[in-house]
């Protein structure tokens, strides 16, 4: 395979690559081979300042007729162009997020496809808006008329997570320009060598200056001073829940509005009617798939008590026969986790599960035939009770664990039994308890017989601790949009509320 350069770039602002005005930068490191491959600049307040501002200058640009109060129909012809360009440089992308990330390049490829896929559907939405303006109210009294308007929130902030780190910039920057947003940035320092090219795409299509600005950098440095900046109308987070509380911390001193996309520790629910190996499939993939790194990753399975045996010793089977390899080998389904710290997080989870009593029952240690990269072979771990740190706490690495029950009510309260609320899956031949199940589960997201797949038509969000808002579909438009209620007194007669002062 030829060697993959990875461009250097600098930071994004107003249309143009600008140098971080500290001079800083961060390593990229492939997680595969442990190498630095090239730099990402490195953002700090001073930057944070100069990309907000050139945001709020490409919303009131000529009145705003430019971007944010032009029609849908030019902001879609925008996203078009981005969309095609991505489908033009689509392998190119795949490999930079492949050797950025550390996914199998199968994935990232796949990533690719929804990341355009994710520009057309909100080109056609931001072509619906239009239409949607001056929706009519219908008012009690004849002598008033009303409608509403949707207007963009303004200038918004996007921090975004490095395990799918162009697709989910995307479901943000796609609905925020889509609605007529200015936008800035800030991708995760793990992973954002992609966000830079989507940068580079958006100069090729000639976006207007300062729409789209992408600010690389430590959360700490440039994503802390976006969140809390009063010129920045809103913030929308996807990422760890402890962050997503700092973030709404300093957005609630301006009373800012947030939605924040956090954690999980979703459950997967096995009845005992299902057919096992379709099943052992669908709860790999769950946990799995993109390193086990998914924040909706179904990572606890309930199995009924009665096929549990069966089950589990089919799925040991199956996870050790999955390929681990460098991500650009061919076949490849898992690679290395994302980074060193995330690889000794998930090796101190294995050890804590171990010290409390858990059985580890395969994987978790390093593969055999790779000495270098962070690779961890996918754990299931079971003996696991309801007070142990891998039932409650989120690993976001290949670790699944697991625990048997015997009636519905117990399966729903061991799924509800979560500070988290992201997704849930349940497994069953009998549809009518898959339903009944479906409403009982505590969550904004569930799989009925499979587990993880993501369509852009479909709401994307949780409840309790894993945040509020929902991205995707027409919600994810939503998100972007202000409601204006605009109402008109049409009758030619006084109010008549004051006695008029005597005629003089």
């Amino acid at each position: 395979m030829a060697a993959i350069t990875v461009p250097r770039r600098q930071l994004f602002i107003g249309g143009q690559w600008t140098e971080p005005v500290r001079r800083k930068t961060l390593p990229i490191v492939n997680p595969a081979t442990e190498d630095i491959i090239g730099y990402i600049p490195a953002a700090t307040s001073e930057d944070v300042e100069l990309a907000v501002e050139a945001a709020r200058k490409a919303l009131t640009r000529n009145k705003g007729k430019d971007w944010a109060k032009a029609s849908g129909a030019v902001r879609a012809r925008y996203l078009r162009a981005i969309a095609a360009k991505v489908t033009e440089r689509k392998s190119e992308l795949a490999n930079l997020e492949a050797i950025d990330c550390g996914k199998p390049l199968d994935e990232a490829a796949w990533d690719m496809d929804d990341v355009a896929g994710c520009f057309e559907y909100y080109a056609d939405l931001a072509e619906g808006l239009d239409a949607k303006q001056k929706a009519p109210l219908s008012l009690p009294l004849d002598t008033f008329k009303g409608y509403v308007l949707k207007e963009p929130i303004g200038v918004v902030g996007l921090i975004t997570p490095w395990n799918y780190p162009l697709l989910m910039a995307v479901w943000k920057v796609a609905p925020s320009l889509a609605a007529g947003c200015t936008a800035i940035l800030k991708p995760s320092e793990l992973a954002s060598v992609t966000c830079l090219e989507l940068a580079d795409i958006c100069r090729e299509v000639g976006l207007p200056p300062g729409v789209l600005n992408v600010l690389t950098g430590l959360g700490t440095e440039a994503g802390a001073p976006l969140a809390s900046h009063p010129n920045v109308d809103k913030i929308v987070f996807t990422g760890s829940t402890a962050t997503g509380s700092s973030i709404m911390t300093s957005a609630a001193r301006l009373v800012k509005p947030v939605s924040l996309e956090l954690g999980g520790k979703s459950p997967i629910i096995v009845f005992d009617d299902v057919e096992i190996d379709k099943a052992v499939e669908w709860t790999m993939f769950g946990c799995f798939w993109t390193n086990g790194q998914i924040c909706s990753a179904t990572s606890r399975l309930l199995v009924h008590e009665r096929i549990a045996d069966e089950f589990l010793d089919k799925l040991v089977k199956w996870t050790k026969n999955i390929k681990i390899s460098d991500p650009f080998e061919e076949g490849c389904r898992l690679g290395p986790v994302v980074s060193k710290g995330q690889y000794e997080r998930v090796l101190k989870f294995i050890s804590n599960a171990r010290n409390e009593g858990a059985t580890v029952l395969c994987g978790g240690t390093r593969p055999e035939h790779l000495k270098k990269g962070y690779y961890v072979e996918p754990g299931i771990i079971s003996n696991v009770t309801t007070s142990m740190e891998i039932w409650r706490e989120e690993v976001f690495g290949p670790l699944l664990c697991v625990k048997t029950f015997s009636t519905e009510d117990e399966a729903i309260h061991l799924a509800n039994d979560s500070q988290y609320g992201l997704a849930g899956a349940v497994l069953s031949n009998d549809l009518e308890k898959c339903d009944r199940v479906s409403k009982a589960l505590e969550a904004g997201i569930v799989w009925v017989n499979c587990s993880q797949p993501c369509f852009t038509q479909a709401p994307w969000g949780g409840t309790k601790r894993s945040g509020f808002g929902r991205e995707l579909g027409e919600w994810g438009l939503e998100n972007y949009l202000s409601v204006k209620q605009v109402t008109q007194y049409i009758s030619d007669e006084p109010w008549g509320w004051y006695k008029p002062p005597s005629k003089l």
